[in-house]
C-alpha cells in the first residue's frame, strides 16, 4: 500500500504562499469559541504553519459561555477590520450557538473557509476562486501524487457543508482535477456497503474512529481518511486498519489530509488577496 503523506505537498504549497507572503502583508483571524481540545490543537496548528509562511494570524478566543449575538459581534467587528485579509470561525461551535447565522456574518469576500452560502453557491455554480481548506487540500494531495479522478467513481462519506458537500462538487466538476462520478453517502443512506464496495476512492469525512470496516471496501481501493481522533492515548482516522490494509494507497492519519486543510486555507488567504488587488477592492 502506497502512503499518501501530506507533509510534502503541503509544503510546496506553503513555500509558493511564503514567496507571496514577503511581497504583502496578510492578516488571518482565526475566531475560537469554548474549550474544545481538537479545536483548541487545530488553531495552534493554523498559527504555526501561518507564522511560517509569513502571514500575521491572530487568534479571537471567545469563552464557552459566549451566546450567537456575541460571536456574530465579533465576526462582524474582525470582517470590517480593513487590516484583516481573511477570517475564519474554527468549527465546531458550543451548543446554542446558531452556526449559521455565524458564519452568514462573515464578510464573502474575506471567508477563507468558504463557507459563507454566496460563496458556497460560486462553487456550486463552478465559479468559485477558493474553496473550503480541507477539499481543496485534499485535491491537492491526489494532484501531488498523480491519482486522477476522472472517470472514477468516488464515494464520499458524510455530508456536512465544511467537507462533503464541496468535496463532492470539486470532484465531480468539469476541471483538470475533477471529471470522477461521486456518490455523496450519510447516515440515511440505505444499503451503504453496495456504494463503497464499487469505489475505485472513498473519502470518509464521517467523524467517528474506526468507523468503516474493512468488508465495506474492495480491494486496490484509494482511501482518504478526514477523521482525526484521540483513542487511547493514539490519534486514529475513520477508517479501520484492516480496511486500510485492502487498499492500494490510503492517507495514514495524522499526516495525511491535515497538513494540506492547513496549507490550503493559507492559500486561501492569499487568493482572497489576489481576488481583492485584481478587482481593485484592496
Amino acid at each position: 500500500m502506497k502512503l499518501l503523506h501530506g507533509k510534502l505537498a503541503a509544503e510546496r504549497i506553503l513555500a509558493e504562499v511564503a514567496s507571496y507572503a514577503q511581497r504583502h502583508t496578510l492578516r488571518l483571524g482565526i475566531i475560537r469559541v469554548g474549550e474544545h481540545e481538537p479545536s483548541r490543537i487545530y488553531v495552534g496548528r493554523k498559527l504555526e504553519a501561518a507564522k511560517r509562511a509569513g502571514i500575521e494570524a491572530h487568534e479571537i478566543h471567545l469563552p464557552a459561555t459566549a451566546k450567537t449575538e456575541d460571536v456574530v459581534s465579533v465576526v462582524k467587528a474582525v470582517g470590517e477590520d480593513p487590516s484583516y485579509t481573511a477570517l475564519i470561525v474554527q468549527l465546531p461551535l458550543p451548543a446554542g450557538i446558531d452556526e449559521a447565522a455565524v458564519l452568514d456574518a462573515i464578510p464573502p469576500q474575506k471567508d477563507a473557509d468558504g463557507l459563507h452560502p454566496y460563496n458556497l453557491g460560486l462553487l456550486a455554480q463552478g465559479r468559485a476562486e477558493w474553496v473550503a481548506a480541507t477539499p481543496w487540500g485534499i485535491v491537492e494531495l491526489l494532484r501531488y501524487y498523480g491519482l486522477s479522478v476522472a472517470g472514477k467513481h468516488v464515494v464520499v462519506l458524510g455530508r456536512g457543508r465544511l467537507v462533503g458537500t464541496p468535496l463532492s462538487i470539486l470532484l465531480s466538476r468539469h476541471a483538470p482535477y475533477g471529471q470522477a462520478t461521486v456518490t455523496l453517502c450519510h447516515s440515511q443512506t440505505p444499503n451503504l456497503y453496495h456504494f463503497t464496495r464499487q469505489a475505485d476512492i472513498v473519502v470518509s469525512a464521517v467523524g467517528k474512529p474506526h468507523w468503516l470496516p474493512a468488508e465495506a471496501v474492495s480491494e486496490g481501493v484509494i482511501l482518504i481518511d478526514v477523521g482525526i481522533h484521540r483513542v487511547g492515548g493514539r490519534i486514529v482516522g475513520d477508517i479501520h486498519p484492516d480496511a486500510l490494509a485492502k487498499a492500494s494507497a490510503a492517507t495514514p492519519v495524522p499526516g495525511g489530509v491535515g497538513p494540506l486543510t492547513v496549507a490550503a486555507l493559507l492559500w486561501n488567504v492569499m487568493v482572497i488577496h489576489r481576488h481583492r488587488l485584481r478587482t481593485g477592492s484592496a
